[in-house]
């Protein structure tokens, strides 16, 4: 079963100053199942994790196949009041 844990327009994946700021940083570590220009997955366990990621974030060495641990933090796109009163 493919589970998203994380989804590309929602995660940064950026070791810059700016990207610490923006709150708690975490870890997943795990073979690369497939790497893109801006995303990167891997395998936790039965999840697949989808992580976006600037290219500076990923080493050249770093390929399909290679175990690498991820440091990522959360970052809201949208948020929506589900209670507010309808008019």
């Amino acid at each position: 079963m493919l589970k998203y844990a994380l989804f590309a327009s929602a995660a940064i994946v950026a070791f810059t100053p700016a990207a610490f700021a923006a709150g708690k940083t975490y870890q997943v570590t795990g073979p690369v199942l497939e790497l893109t220009d801006s995303k990167i997955v891997v395998q936790k366990g039965d999840e697949k994790w989808e992580i976006a990621h600037d290219k500076a974030s990923v080493p050249a060495s770093v390929k399909v196949g290679s175990k690498v641990t991820i440091e990522y933090t959360m970052t809201a796109v949208k948020v929506n009041d589900k209670g507010a009163e309808k008019k």
